[in-house]
């Protein structure tokens, strides 16, 4: 009996790698899946819900970078494969135009975070050089938390990748210099979170001029070559030199149809005083291709933001507004616990302190006993040899009494020795009456030493009498040193999303207002800070590494313009930039 042949099921799965600024995510995908599903499955695994910002970059078989299209399968878009797997980068595609009240989730925030401190750091964003050490303060205080000398020694922020070399290399300062400077305002920063700390550098980043812009290289009928900018707010022209300060902008609500022929790109405004369509020409027509994708994107979230907040984003706003609530206790909890357990080492080390002064009185306090204990053996000494030579003086006396005695006995035998022995008692009762005045002074001197012998050994029982009561005393102080911490109830998780209401709408707008009011007094602030540091540092310039944006800030900063200030001018006189800019051109139809 023939058995049929059976052929071995290929493996239908193909391995696709992601690398975001962070991590590096793996997975097995089939020869089916789209370039959606591929995008959902990544936004599933790190938990990203406002996924209309960002996109899929790889590079294709011809060494271009594309973005990867959502309804075409993966395997059908040229990816080029290393090491077997298909590369992509997961990088924001579209930028907001304002981080502050766009950004809702944490890890959208951070991603961004990411991707403008890479920018800036890779000098692919143009940052100024006071405004880069204040940017590396926010990411010193993401990355390590408050300041605390005890782990932020000298040299730790060297090793660290916080400036541009550019920054670097157009001042005379050391490394050390540098680490300084972004410590000061490092140390401005306590209390902040990580959350917090990466919210203000992206406040601070989306200011600068290049912040979200998309670059092309272009050029109109004449082949001068200029660039087009594409940002979330509409299509900018840049001289070729000058990618800070635009020539002329389209803003979206003002440009009508946009569309392409091979390397011919049309827009089509609704200027009623420039009604030819503007016409520029790209090197190849995939840029066409991207600028097109970029221009779609970009507008419909320009008109998203415009139209109310839909139900998803209301739902992550108000479970945003519950997780910084619920971090905010915690964060309060957490300091408090703090400030209790520094406390507690405090009264520790005060007591620990109390603790030595008391052994060093106790240790004076034995020796001033020690001391008294041999002052009053002394004086017993002087005492038992006052007492020996008082009792030598009255024997002596005795012996000299009796020696008088018997020669008055002598004396009655005869009449001659009678004289002489008067004479030799007088002389005897003289040294007898020295003898016995010596005597006497010396059981003076012996009562004297009897007396001091007495208060010494009073003054003995008074110190051992401290010392009893010092160290009983000191027995019952008991050094107790608990660390104290305050139960706090558990928070009740909310699980409500109620939509806002009319009245509702109101109140949030007096608190938007609020929060803008609090954030110009801020960015007042910093403002001061940026120019004091930026004069602190002028003297050390050196002015042959400096390059031609870094002209054209200094100018915009003499001149007292911003991002903002530029951009109004550029579109209050939109009307006669376009005409000065594209009067060489030839008119031409639109292509709809």
């Amino acid at each position: 009996m023939m058995v049929p042949f059976r052929r071995k099921k290929s493996n239908k799965q193909f391995p696709v790698k992601v690398c975001t600024f962070d991590s590096e995510l793996e997975f097995h995908l089939e020869h089916r899946a789209t370039g959606r599903y591929l995008f959902e499955l990544i936004c599933r695994t790190i938990g990203l819900r406002e996924t209309w910002y960002f996109g899929l970059q790889f590079e294709d078989s011809k060494g271009n970078l594309s973005w990867l299209k959502m309804d075409k399968k993966v395997q059908d878009q040229s990816v080029h494969m290393t090491n077997g797997s298909c590369m992509f980068i997961f990088l924001a595609k579209f930028f907001p135009e304002n981080v502050a009240e766009e950004l809702v989730q944490e890890v959208t925030q951070h991603l961004f975070f990411l991707q403008i401190k890479q920018a800036i750091l890779s000098m692919d964003v143009y940052c100024p050089p006071e405004a880069s050490v204040l940017l590396a303060s926010y990411a010193v205080q993401a990355k390590y938390g408050d300041y605390d000398e005890a782990v932020c020694k000298p040299g730790m922020l060297i090793s660290e990748n916080l400036l541009p070399q550019r920054v670097i290399d157009q001042y005379q300062m050391t490394p050390q210099m540098w680490e300084e400077r972004i410590k000061t305002w490092y140390a401005d920063h306590r209390g902040m979170s990580r959350d917090e700390a990466e919210m203000e550098y992206l406040k601070i980043a989306q200011d600068l001029d290049m912040f979200g812009v998309n670059y092309f290289p272009i050029t109109n009928k004449k082949n001068t070559e200029v660039w087009l900018g594409v940002t979330a707010l509409g299509l900018n022209i840049y001289n070729k030199e000058n990618k800070l300060l635009p020539v002329t902008t389209f803003q979206w609500n003002e440009i009508l149809h946009i569309s392409f022929d091979d390397r011919k790109f049309v827009v089509k405004t609704n200027d009623s005083k420039s009604p030819k369509p503007v016409i520029f020409y790209s090197q190849k027509l995939r840029i066409n291709k991207l600028i097109l994708d970029l221009c779609v994107g970009n507008h419909d979230l320009y008109m998203k933001r415009r139209k109310p907040d839909t139900m998803e984003i209301q739902q992550m706003k108000a479970q945003a507004k519950e997780e910084k609530q619920r971090r905010q206790v915690e964060r309060n909890k957490l300091t408090r616990e703090k400030q209790l357990r520094e406390a507690a080492e405090r009264e520790k080390a005060a007591m620990e302190q109390r603790l030595m002064q008391l052994q060093e009185e106790m240790r004076a306090a034995n020796e001033a006993l020690h001391r008294s204990e041999e002052a009053a053996e002394l004086l017993a000494e002087k005492n038992r040899l006052a007492e020996e030579e008082a009792m030598l003086l009255s024997h002596k006396a005795q012996e000299v009494e009796q020696e008088i005695n018997r020669m008055r006995m002598t004396a009655r035998k005869t009449e001659e020795e009678k004289m002489y022995l008067e004479r030799k008692t007088q002389e005897a009762e003289l040294l007898t009456a020295r003898m016995m005045e010596e005597s006497r002074k010396r059981a003076l001197e012996a009562d004297k030493l009897k007396n001091e012998l007495i208060h010494a050994r009073v003054a003995e029982k008074e110190a051992k009498e401290k010392l009893l009561n010092f160290l009983s005393r000191t027995s019952t102080e008991s050094i107790l040193i608990t660390p104290s911490s305050s139960p706090e109830s558990p928070m009740h998780e909310m699980h409500s999303y109620d939509l806002l209401a009319d009245g509702d709408m109101e109140q949030l707008s007096l608190e938007i207002e609020k929060e803008r009011v609090e954030y110009l007094a801020k960015s007042k602030q910093v403002q001061n800070q940026l120019k004091e540091l930026r004069s602190e540092i002028e003297q050390l310039k050196i002015g042959e590494n400096q390059c031609p944006l870094d002209d054209i800030n200094a100018e915009q900063l003499r001149l007292g313009e911003t991002k903002y200030s530029t951009l109004k001018k550029v579109k209050s006189g939109s009307t006669k930039a376009r005409v000065a800019f594209f009067e060489e051109l030839e008119p031409e139809e639109s292509i709809v």
